[in-house]
């Protein structure tokens, strides 16, 4: 009974059963038996044991990247168009301004004229033909006196209506903003604990994570005659020469969130190559695969679009040959992969 009551009165770190199975995953500490107080250690994890749960770390710090990705496209355009409003607003104000002037140089003159009755004037005058022809613009004026308040009133409900659009937008922007913090915050932490784990492996254990002979066949001087053939096969000009830019990008490091020229996440390394091919795409992947006709797998060719996991959060560019150009995660560089490496969701052919 003793060895079974003692475990209770030592410190949580002898840890139960799932305890144990978390920090062992992570290689941290010991785990303490259930008999005498002895302490043993827990089973290490292994080297693919790590990179299996370092690899499940990255891919859902890639759905958080295309979160952020979407979030901030959104908050680029809510800028933008507060950047319009407050642009239009200013050039109203100006022509409110110019319209008070002409307004308030109307009310000086009449002030200046003393405001006299027109009959008054017309028996006081000296010249009557004269003071006839005065009155005429005196009449005149007033219509002009008429036409500036109407515009005044005008300038002033449509820079309200800018203002209050603004204030929509600004909204708008300031939730945008918080939305790309909350993603910022959750992709850094997965990539940080991608990283610990992967710190405790060797580079040569680390090396199958990145990919093992595609990408050492993708520096090879085979690199650019693969280059041409795949553009060769492609099924138009424009997707044989995003197929041409991502060759040439092959071994530019991942960095979340980038589009190039020197470094990419997955979903902007294909808008950067049918950017340079003169075609726009959406920046994430979940806009990217209605952005053309679906293809079947059995139907792919250089240049399609490739799309991988249920959630649709990871893309590459196909290139022939059962292979894609992808850029897949902060432990490898852009490179050349089989498509079967990752669960296969869908292709798109960019039209």
């Amino acid at each position: 009974m003793a060895a079974h009551r003692r475990p209770r009165k030592r410190p949580a770190g002898g840890g139960t059963a799932r305890t144990a199975a978390v920090i062992a995953i992570a290689g941290a500490v010991t785990a303490t038996g259930p008999g005498g107080g002895t302490g043993h250690a827990a089973p290490e994890p292994t080297p693919a044991q790590v990179r299996a749960e370092a690899e499940k770390l990255y891919q859902e710090a890639e759905v958080a990247t295309e979160k952020y990705n979407g979030a901030k496209e959104k908050a680029d355009a809510a800028e933008q168009r507060l950047e319009r409003l407050r642009d239009e607003a200013a050039r109203k104000e100006d022509r409110l301004n110019s319209a008070r002037e002409a307004l308030g140089a109307v009310a000086a003159a009449q002030y200046r004229d003393g405001g006299l009755d027109p009959a008054l004037q017309l028996m006081l005058s000296s010249d009557p033909d004269r003071y006839l022809d005065g009155a005429a613009f005196v009449e005149r004026a007033g219509s002009l006196q008429t036409a500036a308040v109407r515009r005044v009133r005008g300038e002033l409900r449509e820079i309200e209506q800018l203002r209050g659009a603004a204030r929509v937008e600004l909204a708008s922007l300031t939730s945008r903003r918080a939305e790309l913090k909350r993603h910022r915050e959750t992709v850094t932490g997965k990539l940080e604990a991608a990283r610990r784990l992967l710190s405790r492996l060797t580079p040569g254990e680390r090396a199958p994570l990145g990919g093992g002979a595609d990408e050492r066949a993708s520096r090879s001087p085979a690199g650019p005659r693969e280059s041409l053939s795949a553009a060769a096969q492609a099924p138009d000009s424009r997707a044989a020469a995003a197929v041409a830019y991502a060759y040439g990008k092959l071994g530019s490091p991942y960095v979340w969130g980038a589009t190039g020229p020197n470094a990419f996440d997955c979903s902007g390394l294909v808008q950067a190559a049918y950017r340079a091919a003169g075609v726009s795409l959406p920046r994430t992947t979940y806009a990217q695969i209605d952005a053309g006709r679906r293809v079947a797998r059995s139907e792919l060719a250089p240049g399609d679009l490739v799309f991988f996991y249920s959630g649709i959060s990871h893309v590459g560019m196909y290139v022939g040959g059962g292979r894609m150009i992808h850029a897949p995660n902060p432990s490898a560089p852009v490179r050349l992969a089989p498509i079967d490496e990752m669960p296969f969701a869908g292709a798109t052919r960019v039209v």
